[in-house]
């Protein structure tokens, strides 16, 4: 026994010895070539050993056995090798294409046909300046993935947050928001804060706080900010004749709203109806959280099952428009104290959904239910189908989407007894499917849909500010269509422990 626990500890501490190597070949492909490297969407830039390894136990959700160390390091030393340029490279699907491509080929060549599209492809000489107008929840959370994301500075850069003075000690304030939440943790990094210049300097992205009232009387220019991207996530204005008045501001290009937008405003839900974002578009919406949350799922249960009609029930966490405890509001119930009550009231993401996918409007109905807990929220999918399935068929299919389809960035998987909301806390995707609740009874299906309303849609809403600027990035390996006739009768059905979490947890027969 003593043996086995010996051994058992050297195996792992050349584990993590091996992921350790692979930090370095990490930063240098990020840093030199601007390529964000990850495994089925996890991405491994500024993760430690242990989170390498974890990353590498998930991997275990798309095929039968755990992603190879060994495999993972020779892969990204020969991505380097072949100097690619910016791109979101999957090394898990690398290694998945180049096995199956079987022996004979050589590494080299397989990486230069498979990463094709950007090799040669050069950074831009700069990027594209971004403005926060709002500091709230969705926007501190906007400026963490910001700083996170900022690279070597040719993609978006943070340069300024504008807000109305709330105290003389608002900058320290506002710093200390930043650095800590009660919800998401701690900033991950260092922050220093100048009050001589207004500006807050976290992790090497130096931030202007503007004072100001009136979005169209900001001059940014005198900051060195031209042609910015203003990201209005205060609500207050979600129309073209309020959000306009940012375009009257000098250095300001394009205005999105963090919110469903009124009248002509394009909604967009990325990964869903991007290709709609054209060079003219001045003002757009990055629709709601859980708009977010539900299209993609509906959008991959349409294509390949057809959706005849529909339910959309949001539990969903409460919020700062609902008062602590009972007082007057404007709105009806949402005046009772949030803490202690479960509080009906409306949501418009069921008709927001046909501004994404046209052909579901008028197919869907959709109330919301508030509820006690501060973050993470549940969509609860009753739709009725054209064409008939069963729940082991379909949670295969929502799998493999979830993995390797277009949706992947949008779409998460989990089948786990033990989860909970607060387990969802920081995922990165618009919304997980639970597939042990999954019910379906022919043409009858239900689906829980999960979805962090804060940490999720920030992330879907820099990924709509990034397709805005032209810098999102190119996704390879190219990702393919998932279609369910391909799914046969107990393909790809491993067990799945935490897919949703990158829990690493594995029961032992």
């Amino acid at each position: 026994m003593s043996h086995e626990f010996d051994a058992r500890r050297e195996e792992w501490i050349a584990r993590e010895e091996l992921a350790e190597r692979m930090i370095p070949l990490i930063g240098s492909l990020y840093r030199d070539h601007g390529v964000v490297t990850s495994i089925h969407g996890r991405r491994l830039i500024n993760r430690s050993a242990i989170e390498i390894l974890k990353a590498h136990r998930f991997a275990r959700q798309a095929g039968d056995e755990e992603l190879g160390l060994h495999d993972t390091m020779q892969m990204l030393t020969a991505v380097r090798e072949v100097a690619p340029g910016p791109a979101s490279v999957d090394i898990a699907r690398l290694v998945q294409r180049f096995n199956a491509a079987g022996e004979g080929t050589e590494l080299l060549d397989f990486l230069r046909e498979e990463l094709a599209p950007v090799i040669g492809r050069a950074e831009p000489e700069s990027g594209t300046d971004v403005v926060l107008y709002g500091f709230g929840r969705i926007g501190r959370l906007l400026a963490r993935i910001l700083i996170a994301h900022a690279g070597g500075g040719q993609g978006l850069r943070l340069r300024a947050i504008v807000v109305r003075k709330g105290s003389e000690n608002d900058l320290v304030k506002r710093a200390s928001l930043l650095r800590r939440d009660s919800v998401h943790g701690p900033f991950q990094g260092t922050i220093t804060v100048d009050e001589e210049t207004n500006t807050i300097l976290a992790n090497g992205t130096l931030i202007q706080v503007i004072y100001s009232d009136d979005p169209g009387t900001v001059d940014y220019t005198a900051y060195g900010i031209h042609d910015a991207i203003v990201v209005d996530n205060t609500g207050r204005w979600r129309d073209e004749a309020g959000l306009g008045r940012h375009l009257e501001s000098k250095g300001v290009s394009r205005v999105l709203l963090t919110a469903p937008g009124k009248g002509a405003i394009k909604n967009i839900v990325h990964g869903i109806n991007t290709d709609a974002i054209t060079d003219d578009d001045r003002i757009l919406s990055a629709a709601s959280c859980t708009t977010n949350a539900i299209t993609p799922v509906l959008a991959a249960i349409d294509d390949a099952y057809g959706v005849v009609r529909g339910h959309v029930e949001t539990v969903h966490s409460f919020t700062n428009d609902q008062n602590l405890i009972d007082n007057f509001h404007k709105g009806d119930r949402r005046g009772r104290a949030a803490t202690l009550n479960m509080v009906i009231t409306e949501t418009g993401a069921a008709k927001a959904v046909a501004k994404a996918l046209p052909q579901l409007a008028g197919k869907l109905t959709g109330n919301a239910i508030r509820v006690p807990t501060p973050d993470v929220s549940l969509a609860i999918l009753n739709l009725q189908l054209e064409r008939p399935t069963d729940k082991d068929e379909l949670n295969r299919y929502l799998r493999q989407v979830s993995l390797t389809s277009p949706l992947r960035q949008q779409i998460d998987y989990i089948e786990s007894p033990e989860v909970v909301s607060t387990d969802f806390v920081g995922n990165n995707r618009a919304g997980i499917v639970d597939g042990l609740a999954t019910i379906a009874d022919d043409t009858d299906v239900v689906l829980y849909v999960w979805y962090d309303n804060e940490y999720g849609y920030s992330c879907q809403v820099v990924r709509v500010i990034e397709a805005m600027a032209g810098t999102h990035p190119v996704v390879l390996p190219e990702r393919e269509p998932v279609a369910v006739a391909a799914l046969a009768e107990g393909a790809a059905s491993t067990e799945i422990d935490g897919a949703g979490l990158d829990e690493d947890v594995v029961t032992l027969a």
